[in-house]
């Protein structure tokens, strides 16, 4: 399943990308997220619970940075966990823009994610699935927007 996501804040391109590159530190903005924690490098290890509809989710797993470049401002984050109570896991791999909005002072975020669901969790439907997606998407914004205000 693609996800194509564009968000604004209220802060300059500079700013926003030295927020996002601290994965443990945005990762706090990502409802949901219980930890994140390095594992040396580029790598990391975190928990995130999440509903979807009436079944509860619990999903532990690692993120990694593929691909960075502080110069461009892009970067391409891998993301896998699973839920062994529910019998499935996620495989995400998102790419992620930064660029100037045209409005001083703020930014564009755009963020591509190829999202792979295995096991009963991908049964639960990509209707429901975007919907959740684009509610942490909105969540994740506003509380971005607040960290950084």
């Amino acid at each position: 399943m693609k996800l194509e996501h564009r968000v604004r804040v209220n802060a300059p391109p500079e700013r926003v990308w030295a927020y996002l590159m601290d994965i443990p530190k945005a990762a706090r903005c990502v409802p949901g997220v219980e930890s994140v924690e390095a594992q040396g490098g580029e790598r990391f290890r975190g928990r995130l619970r999440v509903q979807l509809g009436p079944i509860r989710l619990s999903f532990e797993g690692d993120i990694s940075i593929e691909a960075r470049d502080d110069t461009a401002r892009t970067a391409t984050m891998r993301a896998e966990g699973a839920d062994k109570a529910a019998g499935g896991g996620v495989r995400a791999l998102v790419a992620m823009s930064l660029s100037g909005s045209g409005v001083p002072e703020s930014t564009d975020v755009t963020l591509s994610t190829d999202l792979q669901l295995a096991g009963r969790i991908g049964e639960l439907g990509q209707p429901l699935i975007k919907r959740k997606a684009d509610q942490m998407l909105d969540a994740f914004a506003k509380n971005l927007q607040r960290e950084l205000a």
